[in-house]
Protein backbone atom coordinates (compact mmCIF):
# COMPACT_ATOMS: atom_id res chain seq x y z
CA UNK A 1 0.00 0.00 0.00
CA UNK A 2 2.67 2.22 0.84
CA UNK A 3 4.20 1.96 -2.67
CA UNK A 4 0.31 2.35 -3.87
CA UNK A 5 0.38 5.56 -2.18
CA UNK A 6 3.41 7.01 -3.78
CA UNK A 7 1.76 6.31 -7.07
CA UNK A 8 -0.90 8.77 -6.31
CA UNK A 9 1.31 11.09 -5.18
CA UNK A 10 3.23 11.26 -8.09
CA UNK A 11 1.20 12.11 -10.84
CA UNK A 12 3.67 11.86 -13.30
CA UNK A 13 4.11 8.30 -12.62
CA UNK A 14 0.61 8.00 -12.85
CA UNK A 15 0.02 9.29 -16.23
CA UNK A 16 2.98 6.99 -17.23
CA UNK A 17 1.42 4.08 -16.30
CA UNK A 18 -0.41 1.41 -18.51
CA UNK A 19 -4.32 1.71 -18.86
CA UNK A 20 -5.04 -1.49 -17.05
CA UNK A 21 -7.75 -4.00 -17.88
CA UNK A 22 -10.01 -6.35 -15.62
CA UNK A 23 -11.18 -9.89 -16.50
CA UNK A 24 -14.97 -10.36 -16.58
CA UNK A 25 -16.34 -11.02 -13.67
CA UNK A 26 -19.29 -10.17 -11.05
CA UNK A 27 -17.77 -7.06 -9.68
CA UNK A 28 -15.92 -6.51 -12.43
CA UNK A 29 -17.06 -2.18 -12.78
CA UNK A 30 -16.87 -1.57 -9.15
CA UNK A 31 -13.55 -3.04 -8.90
CA UNK A 32 -12.55 -1.21 -11.70
CA UNK A 33 -13.87 1.96 -10.18
CA UNK A 34 -12.16 1.77 -7.02
CA UNK A 35 -9.20 1.45 -8.65
CA UNK A 36 -9.47 4.29 -10.61
CA UNK A 37 -10.34 6.09 -7.61
CA UNK A 38 -6.94 5.05 -5.97
CA UNK A 39 -4.72 6.07 -8.98
CA UNK A 40 -6.74 9.13 -10.03
CA UNK A 41 -7.90 10.74 -6.50
CA UNK A 42 -9.02 14.13 -8.43
CA UNK A 43 -13.27 13.61 -7.91
CA UNK A 44 -14.94 14.14 -11.15
CA UNK A 45 -18.24 14.66 -11.95
CA UNK A 46 -20.05 14.21 -15.61
CA UNK A 47 -22.68 16.99 -16.27
CA UNK A 48 -25.23 16.66 -18.57
CA UNK A 49 -24.60 20.13 -20.69
CA UNK A 50 -27.75 19.44 -22.80
CA UNK A 51 -29.79 18.89 -19.56
CA UNK A 52 -32.39 21.54 -18.78
CA UNK A 53 -34.82 24.05 -19.70
CA UNK A 54 -31.89 26.47 -20.73
CA UNK A 55 -29.06 24.03 -21.86
CA UNK A 56 -26.33 24.45 -22.47
CA UNK A 57 -25.35 28.11 -21.57
CA UNK A 58 -26.78 27.64 -18.14
CA UNK A 59 -25.46 24.41 -17.34
CA UNK A 60 -21.99 25.32 -18.34
CA UNK A 61 -21.88 28.33 -16.43
CA UNK A 62 -22.76 26.53 -13.05
CA UNK A 63 -20.29 23.56 -14.03
CA UNK A 64 -17.84 26.30 -14.48
CA UNK A 65 -18.35 27.95 -11.41
CA UNK A 66 -18.63 24.57 -9.28
CA UNK A 67 -14.77 23.96 -10.67
CA UNK A 68 -13.50 26.68 -9.58
CA UNK A 69 -15.03 26.78 -6.41
CA UNK A 70 -15.18 23.08 -5.45
CA UNK A 71 -11.83 22.13 -7.39
CA UNK A 72 -13.88 19.15 -9.24
CA UNK A 73 -12.90 17.71 -12.32
CA UNK A 74 -15.38 18.54 -14.78
CA UNK A 75 -16.68 16.33 -17.80
CA UNK A 76 -19.09 17.93 -20.00
CA UNK A 77 -21.32 15.78 -22.20
CA UNK A 78 -23.14 17.08 -24.96
CA UNK A 79 -23.09 18.18 -28.32
CA UNK A 80 -19.34 18.87 -29.00
CA UNK A 81 -20.01 22.73 -30.94
CA UNK A 82 -22.83 23.93 -29.02
CA UNK A 83 -20.68 23.19 -25.68
CA UNK A 84 -17.20 24.46 -26.63
CA UNK A 85 -19.38 27.51 -27.88
CA UNK A 86 -20.29 28.46 -24.51
CA UNK A 87 -16.77 27.33 -23.38
CA UNK A 88 -15.15 29.50 -25.55
CA UNK A 89 -17.21 32.96 -23.80
CA UNK A 90 -15.08 32.03 -20.35
CA UNK A 91 -11.58 32.80 -20.90
CA UNK A 92 -10.67 31.81 -17.03
CA UNK A 93 -11.30 28.16 -17.08
CA UNK A 94 -11.25 25.85 -14.08
CA UNK A 95 -7.57 23.41 -14.78
CA UNK A 96 -9.81 20.32 -15.28
CA UNK A 97 -12.48 20.73 -18.07
CA UNK A 98 -13.21 17.82 -20.25
CA UNK A 99 -15.91 17.45 -23.27
CA UNK A 100 -17.19 14.35 -24.68
CA UNK A 101 -19.81 14.21 -27.66
CA UNK A 102 -23.34 13.44 -27.51
CA UNK A 103 -25.15 13.17 -30.49
CA UNK A 104 -28.51 12.95 -28.90
CA UNK A 105 -30.36 14.78 -26.46
CA UNK A 106 -33.32 13.42 -24.35
CA UNK A 107 -36.31 16.05 -24.16
CA UNK A 108 -38.13 16.83 -20.83
CA UNK A 109 -41.47 15.71 -22.28
CA UNK A 110 -40.37 12.61 -23.08
CA UNK A 111 -40.84 9.12 -21.91
CA UNK A 112 -38.94 7.28 -19.84
CA UNK A 113 -39.01 4.25 -22.25
CA UNK A 114 -38.19 6.43 -25.50
CA UNK A 115 -35.55 7.84 -23.73
CA UNK A 116 -33.96 4.09 -23.08
CA UNK A 117 -34.04 3.79 -26.93
CA UNK A 118 -31.16 6.92 -27.39
CA UNK A 119 -28.15 4.92 -27.20
CA UNK A 120 -26.05 7.94 -27.47
CA UNK A 121 -28.06 10.65 -25.39
CA UNK A 122 -25.89 12.98 -23.35
CA UNK A 123 -27.52 11.08 -19.78
CA UNK A 124 -26.83 7.67 -20.90
CA UNK A 125 -22.91 8.29 -22.13
CA UNK A 126 -22.66 9.86 -18.71
CA UNK A 127 -23.86 7.30 -16.71
CA UNK A 128 -21.71 5.09 -18.69
CA UNK A 129 -18.81 7.09 -17.66
CA UNK A 130 -19.30 6.27 -14.48
CA UNK A 131 -20.24 3.11 -14.76
CA UNK A 132 -16.24 2.59 -15.94
CA UNK A 133 -15.18 4.53 -13.22
CA UNK A 134 -14.02 7.34 -15.10
CA UNK A 135 -16.61 10.22 -13.42
CA UNK A 136 -17.38 9.24 -9.49
CA UNK A 137 -20.73 11.30 -9.75
CA UNK A 138 -23.32 12.60 -12.83
CA UNK A 139 -25.42 15.40 -12.73
CA UNK A 140 -28.71 16.47 -14.61
CA UNK A 141 -31.18 19.23 -14.91
CA UNK A 142 -33.04 17.51 -17.78
CA UNK A 143 -36.01 14.87 -17.75
CA UNK A 144 -36.01 13.34 -14.42
CA UNK A 145 -37.90 10.37 -14.98
CA UNK A 146 -35.35 10.03 -17.58
CA UNK A 147 -32.46 10.25 -15.42
CA UNK A 148 -33.87 7.45 -12.75
CA UNK A 149 -34.69 4.82 -15.81
CA UNK A 150 -31.25 5.31 -17.38
CA UNK A 151 -29.42 5.28 -14.11
CA UNK A 152 -31.29 1.96 -13.03
CA UNK A 153 -30.60 0.99 -16.51
CA UNK A 154 -26.72 1.64 -16.57
CA UNK A 155 -25.90 0.95 -12.99
CA UNK A 156 -28.46 -1.19 -11.70
CA UNK A 157 -29.49 -0.82 -7.78
CA UNK A 158 -27.63 -1.09 -4.73
CA UNK A 159 -27.13 -4.24 -3.05
CA UNK A 160 -30.36 -4.76 -0.74
CA UNK A 161 -31.64 -1.64 -2.45
CA UNK A 162 -35.31 -2.44 -3.46
CA UNK A 163 -36.60 0.50 -5.65
CA UNK A 164 -34.29 4.00 -5.57
CA UNK A 165 -35.85 6.89 -4.46
CA UNK A 166 -35.55 10.21 -5.17
CA UNK A 167 -34.16 12.37 -2.30
CA UNK A 168 -35.02 16.79 -1.61
CA UNK A 169 -33.96 18.95 1.35
CA UNK A 170 -36.64 21.90 1.76
CA UNK A 171 -36.02 24.64 4.25
CA UNK A 172 -37.15 24.84 7.37
CA UNK A 173 -36.29 26.33 10.85
CA UNK A 174 -33.99 23.57 11.76
CA UNK A 175 -31.22 22.81 9.16
CA UNK A 176 -33.81 21.62 6.46
CA UNK A 177 -36.00 18.81 6.19
CA UNK A 178 -35.65 15.78 4.08
CA UNK A 179 -38.66 14.44 1.99
CA UNK A 180 -37.91 10.36 0.81
CA UNK A 181 -39.66 9.38 -1.85
CA UNK A 182 -40.42 12.95 -4.19
CA UNK A 183 -41.77 11.21 -6.74
CA UNK A 184 -39.85 8.33 -8.09
CA UNK A 185 -42.36 5.33 -6.64
CA UNK A 186 -45.93 5.85 -7.37
CA UNK A 187 -46.84 3.09 -5.90
CA UNK A 188 -45.24 1.58 -2.51
CA UNK A 189 -45.38 -1.42 -0.11
CA UNK A 190 -44.41 -1.03 3.44
CA UNK A 191 -40.80 -2.50 3.05
CA UNK A 192 -39.79 -0.22 0.21
CA UNK A 193 -40.46 3.24 2.92
CA UNK A 194 -39.01 1.50 5.39
CA UNK A 195 -35.93 1.53 3.37
CA UNK A 196 -36.50 5.01 2.01
CA UNK A 197 -36.34 5.92 5.99
CA UNK A 198 -32.68 4.44 6.30
CA UNK A 199 -31.55 6.25 3.49
CA UNK A 200 -32.96 9.34 4.28
CA UNK A 201 -32.06 9.21 7.48
CA UNK A 202 -28.23 8.34 6.69
CA UNK A 203 -28.70 11.24 4.15
CA UNK A 204 -29.46 13.69 6.76
CA UNK A 205 -26.82 12.68 9.20
CA UNK A 206 -23.94 12.82 6.75
CA UNK A 207 -24.50 15.19 4.68
CA UNK A 208 -26.95 17.87 6.67
CA UNK A 209 -24.80 16.81 9.60
CA UNK A 210 -28.10 16.37 12.27
CA UNK A 211 -27.17 14.08 15.19
CA UNK A 212 -29.90 11.16 15.13
CA UNK A 213 -32.25 12.61 12.75
CA UNK A 214 -36.11 12.40 13.92
CA UNK A 215 -38.05 10.75 11.27
CA UNK A 216 -41.41 10.90 10.54
CA UNK A 217 -44.35 9.10 8.08
CA UNK A 218 -46.35 11.84 6.31
CA UNK A 219 -50.09 11.63 7.08
CA UNK A 220 -53.51 13.01 7.03
CA UNK A 221 -52.77 13.65 11.34
CA UNK A 222 -50.73 12.68 14.61
CA UNK A 223 -52.98 10.20 16.13
CA UNK A 224 -52.07 6.53 14.91
CA UNK A 225 -55.30 6.18 13.82
CA UNK A 226 -55.00 8.11 10.91
CA UNK A 227 -53.28 7.43 7.68
CA UNK A 228 -54.23 3.98 5.22
CA UNK A 229 -53.10 1.03 4.83
CA UNK A 230 -49.94 2.08 3.94
CA UNK A 231 -48.88 3.82 6.70
CA UNK A 232 -50.13 2.20 9.47
CA UNK A 233 -47.61 -0.70 8.02
CA UNK A 234 -44.89 1.26 7.65
CA UNK A 235 -45.27 3.18 11.44
CA UNK A 236 -45.02 -0.43 12.90
CA UNK A 237 -42.02 -1.86 10.80
CA UNK A 238 -40.33 1.51 11.29
CA UNK A 239 -41.30 2.13 15.42
CA UNK A 240 -39.45 -1.78 15.75
CA UNK A 241 -36.03 -0.41 14.13
CA UNK A 242 -33.49 1.31 15.76
CA UNK A 243 -34.13 4.62 13.72
CA UNK A 244 -35.11 7.45 16.15
CA UNK A 245 -39.19 7.25 14.92
CA UNK A 246 -41.38 9.60 16.37
CA UNK A 247 -44.58 8.81 14.72
CA UNK A 248 -46.81 10.11 11.85
CA UNK A 249 -46.24 14.10 10.94
CA UNK A 250 -48.03 16.00 9.03
CA UNK A 251 -47.60 18.52 6.03
CA UNK A 252 -47.27 21.80 8.23
CA UNK A 253 -44.26 19.93 9.98
CA UNK A 254 -42.14 20.16 6.80
CA UNK A 255 -41.26 23.27 7.84
CA UNK A 256 -41.61 24.19 11.93
CA UNK A 257 -38.32 21.70 12.39
CA UNK A 258 -40.26 19.13 14.21
CA UNK A 259 -38.89 16.71 12.30
CA UNK A 260 -35.90 15.73 9.84
CA UNK A 261 -36.83 13.12 7.73
CA UNK A 262 -40.54 12.16 6.02
CA UNK A 263 -41.14 9.12 4.37
CA UNK A 264 -43.77 9.23 1.83
CA UNK A 265 -44.41 7.07 -1.57
CA UNK A 266 -43.16 9.01 -4.41
CA UNK A 267 -46.96 9.87 -5.62
CA UNK A 268 -47.69 11.79 -2.01
CA UNK A 269 -44.17 12.94 -1.69
CA UNK A 270 -44.31 14.99 -5.72
CA UNK A 271 -47.43 16.58 -4.95
CA UNK A 272 -45.90 17.81 -1.49
CA UNK A 273 -42.85 19.05 -3.51
CA UNK A 274 -44.89 20.81 -6.59
CA UNK A 275 -47.76 22.06 -3.98
CA UNK A 276 -44.38 24.26 -2.11
CA UNK A 277 -43.28 25.24 -4.99
CA UNK A 278 -46.26 26.54 -6.38
CA UNK A 279 -46.98 28.16 -2.57
CA UNK A 280 -43.90 29.52 -2.87
CA UNK A 281 -44.53 31.29 -5.90
CA UNK A 282 -47.45 32.88 -4.63
CA UNK A 283 -45.89 34.06 -1.89
CA UNK A 284 -42.94 35.76 -3.96
CA UNK A 285 -45.88 37.84 -6.53
CA UNK A 286 -47.88 38.87 -3.46
CA UNK A 287 -44.87 40.56 -1.67
CA UNK A 288 -43.65 42.04 -4.97
CA UNK A 289 -47.02 43.40 -5.47
CA UNK A 290 -47.02 44.80 -2.26
CA UNK A 291 -44.14 46.48 -2.54
CA UNK A 292 -44.83 48.11 -5.26
CA UNK A 293 -47.81 49.71 -3.95
CA UNK A 294 -46.83 52.73 -3.61
CA UNK A 295 -43.77 55.34 -2.64
CA UNK A 296 -44.19 54.67 1.16
CA UNK A 297 -43.91 50.46 0.49
CA UNK A 298 -41.50 50.88 -1.81
CA UNK A 299 -39.35 53.33 0.25
CA UNK A 300 -40.17 50.43 3.08
CA UNK A 301 -38.40 47.53 0.71
CA UNK A 302 -35.40 50.18 0.56
CA UNK A 303 -35.10 49.51 4.01
CA UNK A 304 -35.64 46.07 4.53
CA UNK A 305 -34.30 44.84 1.39
CA UNK A 306 -31.08 43.31 2.99
CA UNK A 307 -33.13 41.45 5.23
CA UNK A 308 -35.31 40.41 2.49
CA UNK A 309 -32.44 39.10 0.25
CA UNK A 310 -31.15 36.18 3.51
CA UNK A 311 -34.66 35.30 3.64
CA UNK A 312 -35.00 34.62 -0.30
CA UNK A 313 -31.58 32.98 -0.06
CA UNK A 314 -32.85 30.80 2.96
CA UNK A 315 -35.80 29.87 0.94
CA UNK A 316 -34.24 29.50 -3.04
CA UNK A 317 -34.20 25.91 -4.17
CA UNK A 318 -31.02 26.67 -5.83
CA UNK A 319 -29.14 26.97 -2.37
CA UNK A 320 -29.99 23.02 -1.95
CA UNK A 321 -28.67 22.20 -5.10
CA UNK A 322 -30.27 19.03 -6.56
CA UNK A 323 -31.92 15.84 -5.78
CA UNK A 324 -29.96 12.83 -5.02
CA UNK A 325 -31.21 9.56 -6.53
CA UNK A 326 -30.47 6.96 -3.51
CA UNK A 327 -30.47 3.50 -3.98
CA UNK A 328 -28.46 3.98 -7.25
CA UNK A 329 -25.18 1.71 -7.67
CA UNK A 330 -23.67 5.29 -8.49
CA UNK A 331 -24.12 8.73 -7.60
CA UNK A 332 -26.86 10.68 -9.97
CA UNK A 333 -28.10 13.95 -8.87
CA UNK A 334 -31.27 15.35 -10.76
CA UNK A 335 -31.15 19.53 -10.65
CA UNK A 336 -34.03 21.51 -11.56
CA UNK A 337 -34.97 21.61 -15.01
CA UNK A 338 -35.56 25.57 -14.73
CA UNK A 339 -32.47 25.73 -13.26
CA UNK A 340 -30.05 28.89 -12.83
CA UNK A 341 -26.07 28.77 -12.95
CA UNK A 342 -25.69 28.21 -8.93
CA UNK A 343 -28.55 25.95 -8.84
CA UNK A 344 -26.24 23.54 -11.17
CA UNK A 345 -22.91 24.75 -9.64
CA UNK A 346 -24.88 23.70 -6.62
CA UNK A 347 -25.94 20.05 -7.52
CA UNK A 348 -22.80 19.63 -8.78
CA UNK A 349 -21.53 20.44 -4.58
CA UNK A 350 -24.11 18.19 -3.66
CA UNK A 351 -22.75 15.16 -5.77
CA UNK A 352 -19.49 15.82 -4.27
CA UNK A 353 -20.68 15.64 -0.94
CA UNK A 354 -22.23 12.36 -1.55
CA UNK A 355 -19.63 11.02 -2.78
CA UNK A 356 -16.87 12.51 -0.32
CA UNK A 357 -19.38 10.62 2.45
CA UNK A 358 -19.50 7.67 0.87
CA UNK A 359 -23.05 7.84 1.25
CA UNK A 360 -23.79 4.36 -0.58
CA UNK A 361 -21.63 2.59 1.31
CA UNK A 362 -23.20 3.68 4.04
CA UNK A 363 -26.92 2.50 2.92
CA UNK A 364 -25.20 -0.34 2.07
CA UNK A 365 -23.54 -1.65 5.33
CA UNK A 366 -27.26 -0.37 6.98
CA UNK A 367 -29.37 -2.40 4.89
CA UNK A 368 -27.25 -5.47 5.01
CA UNK A 369 -26.97 -5.35 8.53
CA UNK A 370 -30.39 -5.03 8.93
CA UNK A 371 -30.95 -8.71 6.30
CA UNK A 372 -28.17 -10.11 8.20
CA UNK A 373 -29.36 -9.58 11.46
CA UNK A 374 -30.64 -12.64 12.16
CA UNK A 375 -33.94 -10.33 12.65
CA UNK A 376 -35.75 -11.16 9.48
CA UNK A 377 -38.47 -13.52 8.84
CA UNK A 378 -39.82 -14.02 5.31
CA UNK A 379 -38.47 -10.39 4.70
CA UNK A 380 -40.06 -9.08 7.98
CA UNK A 381 -37.61 -8.23 11.46
CA UNK A 382 -38.22 -10.46 13.65
CA UNK A 383 -40.34 -8.11 16.29
CA UNK A 384 -42.84 -7.03 13.38
CA UNK A 385 -43.21 -10.68 12.56
CA UNK A 386 -44.20 -11.52 16.29
CA UNK A 387 -46.67 -8.47 15.97
CA UNK A 388 -48.35 -9.44 12.59
CA UNK A 389 -48.46 -12.89 13.54
CA UNK A 390 -49.97 -12.32 17.14
CA UNK A 391 -52.51 -9.87 15.78
CA UNK A 392 -53.32 -12.49 12.60
CA UNK A 393 -54.42 -15.13 15.42
CA UNK A 394 -56.06 -12.91 17.62
CA UNK A 395 -58.57 -11.84 14.41
CA UNK A 396 -62.04 -13.40 14.96
CA UNK A 397 -61.59 -13.99 18.62
CA UNK A 398 -64.12 -12.98 21.05
CA UNK A 399 -64.38 -12.72 24.65
CA UNK A 400 -65.45 -15.89 26.37
CA UNK A 401 -67.77 -15.85 28.97
CA UNK A 402 -67.59 -17.52 32.56
CA UNK A 403 -69.51 -21.00 30.80
CA UNK A 404 -67.46 -21.30 28.04
CA UNK A 405 -64.53 -20.55 29.94
CA UNK A 406 -65.18 -23.56 32.36
CA UNK A 407 -66.58 -25.68 29.59
CA UNK A 408 -63.12 -24.87 28.34
CA UNK A 409 -61.07 -25.73 31.09
CA UNK A 410 -63.41 -29.02 31.23
CA UNK A 411 -62.29 -30.35 27.58
CA UNK A 412 -58.59 -29.63 28.30
CA UNK A 413 -58.44 -32.25 31.75
CA UNK A 414 -60.57 -34.44 29.62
Amino acid sequence: MEHLSEVRRNGSAASRLRQLRFLPGPNCDKDQRKLTRLFYPMLKVAVDAMGGDHAPQVVVEGALLAGHEFGVGLVLVGDQDAVNRELARYPKKPPSVEVIHAAQTIAMNESPSAALKKKDSSMKIAFEMMKRGEVQAVVSAGNSGAMMATGMFVMGRLPQVARPAILIVVPSMSKGTVIIDAGANVDCKPHHLVQFAFMGAIYAEKVQEIDRPRVGVLSNGEEQGKGNDLTRAVSEELSATMLNYIGYVEGRDVFNGKVDVIVCDGFTGNIALKTMEGAAGFAGDVLKGAFQKSLSTRLGYLMSRNSLREAYRRLDYAEYGGAPLLGLDGVGIVAHGGSNPRAIKNAIRAAKNEVEQDINGHISRALADMAGSGEKRDGFPRKIWQRIKSKIDSLGDKPASEGETEERKGEAKR
